[in-house]
């Protein structure tokens, strides 16, 4: 781990260093990022211009669920989004440069063209959960306060490693990387909306199957007051850590499974 880290942060640092080189084009990008993010939030806007309440939820409840989610995906996002381009990389063979390097090969693929652009996205997502965080209407207490920051973080790493499941899996299909979106672009998507407005179905699979419910939806609930989805306890609102760690171990052994079966193109 302690390789992996020093890894990352250099490679990391490097391409930092290169993108402030340009500080005005670094500023547009996350500019352009942040403006193109944000129109997801203007569409619940304009749907509550039209309607007092989705699903049974408020425009704050509703903020409240955007802003979690938005978040977290935002770090994992910014953490690890390079992972995505694996598929591309086996293909073209290009994986077997990272391969003779004497460091870890996750840590190299994730902080490749780190893109620090996508701060925009963060930004966007944690104001719009402070703003949500004023006007709520919640009774709040020491447990209520920890859950916001333990959703936050919790959410970034349920997202990093579907985002590594997802890389691994690529070992294998090569030009799997919309699959992965599926679950982490369209997983954020979902999460920005009340449970109560999906099948029931969806739902029990969001929770039970890739459990992406532990992001925000749970705890989110919890701290809204309401009762949890899919008729799971409402103590389960406090399982983000264990589930968190769940499918971080579940994608470090499905990459190092998909790392050991790679046989490289073969030219």
């Amino acid at each position: 781990m302690g390789e992996s880290w020093r890894t990352y942060r250099m490679i990391a640092a490097m391409w930092i260093r290169s993108t402030m080189t340009y500080r005005f084009s670094f500023a547009m990008s996350t500019f352009s990022n942040f403006t193109a993010t944000i129109f997801d939030f203007v569409v619940i806007v304009l749907m509550f211009s039209q309607v007092n309440g989705l699903g049974g939820f408020s425009f704050a409840e509703v903020a409240f669920l955007y802003g979690t989610t938005s978040t977290s995906f935002g770090l994992a996002d910014l953490a690890m989004g390079q992972v995505n381009r694996l598929g591309k990389r086996v293909r073209d063979g290009t994986l077997d440069t990272l391969l003779v390097r004497p460091v870890p090969v996750l840590a190299q693929c994730a902080a490749d063209r780190f893109a620090l652009r996508r701060l925009g996205r963060i930004t966007q997502g944690l104001l719009i959960l402070i703003w949500s965080l004023v006007i709520l209407d919640v009774e709040w207490t020491a447990v209520k306060v920890a859950l916001v920051p333990l959703m936050a973080v919790c959410g970034a790493l349920i997202f990093s490693a579907v985002m590594v499941a997802g890389a691994s899996f690529q070992f294998w299909a090569q030009d799997a990387s919309e699959v992965t979106n599926s679950f982490t672009y369209g997983g954020n998507t979902l999460l920005q909306y009340p449970p109560t407005i999906f099948a029931q179905d969806l739902v029990r699979g969001v929770v039970y199957v890739v459990p992406l419910a532990f992001v925000n939806w749970l705890p989110a609930l919890y701290v809204l007051g309401r009762d949890a989805p899919a008729g799971v306890p409402g103590w389960v609102a406090f399982l983000p850590p264990l589930v968190a760690g769940l499918c971080c171990a579940l994608a470090a052994l499905a990459w190092r499974a998909g790392l050991r079966s790679y046989r490289s193109t073969g030219s």
